[in-house]
This record gives structure tokens, C-alpha cells and sequence, in this order.
């Protein structure tokens, strides 16, 4: 069976990741500050930031492919430690890339729609890139080191993602619920767009350009939308108190990291290729049924 190698299996993207890929692939996880153990999954602990380390477990495992979805992907932590959000965020990336190319093998990277500015929504694959914060540019020093060093990697632009808890990470959605069902204040976005896809619509998408693409390739999902408008849309779908949700602006709320305004991303080029989001209604539904279940 074809072996594939998922770091940053114990994530909330790696997780989700997992229970599809271990349908077709012999699946081996990393690991590293959160011990998880996922059935079906080989769980390897490794510090991706020691080279030595890496090339023990490609050693080992002598992968079939790669999809490296390990990262610092907190804008505000990368702000306030760019050092240790550059080791694991470009140093390692390169390195996986580096040993890719020596295995000869497809190698995926995770990268993010922050790598633009957000004033030229919605954007494709070959719109100009310029960060306004460091997580942003640590994802464009990856993305153009990895395809320097390898041409045959992947670059999957990823939107905001949400969905289901894991047992060791959740998304953006859980405190919002748990907020208005305390009925507490939200304050959520009204200037800040995005186009948000759930866990699994992602990891199917990173499955299917793994097989299909080469370079880079946007997997947003299908609506353009304000954090104020999803969250509406949660509390209809999971009928939650709405009295809390107040509109805000990004200038009301102090941030390490600068956020861009819309970062909504043009994925058509995945659609054609067979990516089909729900949308954002539908995604929520199935959620809630997991969640009451």
C-alpha cells in the first residue's frame, strides 16, 4: 500500500486529514508537543525543526508522498515569536522539500490566503502576493524556497477553516458557540471577508491536488464572507441565542498582527478540477449533526 507521510497530524487540518487519507493510504502521522493517537494511523513523534531527525523518519518510512500541513498558523503568535514560527514555518518546509526531491516523491504544502494584502479580492493563483503580517511572509518564504528546491511541490493557498472539534484542536466556530450560548457578547468583523471551507472539504482538496497539481492552487471555498455574517449563520443553523453577535471593524480590536481585509480566494482552477465545497449553510448542518450525535 502506497504510504503517506501527514505532518502536524495532531492539528486541527492534519486530523481531519487523516480519517480520509486512511481509506486509500497506509497513513503515518507526526506529532510533537500534542500526543494524539488517531485509529488506523501511525503516529510518529519527530521534531520537524532537526534536520537530523526528518531524514531519520524518511529514512524509516520511505514515504510515497508527502503533505505537510505542520505549522505556527497563528498570525498573532508568529507576530510576538518569529523565530520559532520561522523554524517550523520555512527552515523545516525547505528541509521536507529537500528530502522529497531526494526521494523522488509528490510533496504538499499547506500555505494560507494570507500571503496577500487584501485590497485586490478576490485573487488567483498568479495575483501578485504582499503580506502584512509575518505569518503571511514566512508562507511566501515557503512556498517560493519549496518550489525552488523542488518544482514538483504543491502549494495549497488555504482559507479560514473551520468544523468539527478533534481531540486535540477546534476550530474558530467552538468558542463562538460557546460564547452565545452563555449569551455573552460576540463581537465579530464586519470588514474582514474571507472564504472559509470546513476540515474536511480542505483535507479533500489537498488529497485530490496531490494526485492533480503541480505549483500552486487556491482551495477556498465557495461564498465570500464577513466573521459577523458566518456568525448569523450559526446561530441559525445551530439555533443559538443571537442577542450577543455585535458587528465590529478590525480598527476596534487590538492585534499583534495586522490583518488584511479580504483575502476571499478565486478557486476555480480546484473546482475544475473537481473540488466541491458545500456551502457554508450546508457545511454547518452537517456539523451540527456530528455535534448533537
Amino acid at each position: 500500500m502506497k504510504k503517506l507521510l501527514i505532518t502536524g497530524a495532531s492539528g486541527f487540518l492534519g486530523w481531519h486529514l487523516c480519517q480520509l487519507a486512511k481509506q486509500e493510504w497506509e497513513v503515518y502521522g507526526t506529532h510533537y508537543s500534542n500526543f494524539l493517537e488517531i485509529p488506523g494511523i501511525k503516529m510518529v513523534k519527530v521534531n520537524l525543526t532537526d534536520f537530523q531527525e526528518l531524514k531519520l523518519i524518511f529514512n524509516d518510512i520511505n514515504p510515497t508522498a508527502v503533505i505537510h500541513t505542520a505549522a505556527h498558523s497563528q498570525p498573532n503568535f508568529c507576530q510576538i515569536h518569529p523565530q520559532e514560527s520561522y523554524a517550523i514555518n520555512v527552515t523545516a518546509s525547505c528541509n521536507i522539500a529537500g528530502l522529497c526531491a531526494d526521494y523522488s516523491i509528490p510533496c504538499v504544502l499547506t500555505s494560507t490566503d494570507q500571503v496577500f494584502n487584501g485590497l485586490n479580492a478576490p485573487y488567483h493563483e498568479a495575483a501578485p502576493v504582499c503580506p502584512i503580517n509575518i505569518y503571511g511572509e514566512q508562507k511566501i518564504m515557503a512556498e517560493m524556497s519549496m518550489l525552488e528546491r523542488y518544482p514538483m511541490t504543491t502549494v495549497c493557498r488555504m482559507p479560514l477553516l473551520f468544523g468539527s472539534t478533534t481531540p486535540t484542536a477546534q476550530s474558530f466556530i467552538q468558542p463562538f458557540i460557546q460564547t452565545l450560548k452563555e449569551e455573552k457578547e460576540l463581537n465579530l468583523f464586519i470588514d474582514e471577508f474571507r472564504t472559509p471551507a470546513s476540515g474536511t472539504t480542505a483535507a479533500k482538496g489537498l488529497l485530490l491536488a496531490l494526485e492533480k497539481v503541480n505549483g500552486i492552487i487556491h482551495l477556498g471555498g465557495k461564498e465570500r464572507i464577513s466573521r459577523y455574517e458566518f456568525g448569523q449563520l450559526l446561530v441559525k443553523v445551530f439555533k443559538l441565542p443571537s442577542t450577543g453577535i455585535r458587528g465590529c471593524r478590525q480598527q476596534d480590536i487590538k492585534m499583534s498582527a495586522p490583518r488584511p481585509a479580504d483575502v476571499s480566494l478565486d478557486s476555480s482552477k480546484a473546482f475544475e478540477l473537481g473540488y466541491q465545497p458545500l456551502s457554508i449553510k450546508e457545511e454547518l448542518q452537517r456539523i451540527a449533526i456530528n455535534h448533537l450525535s
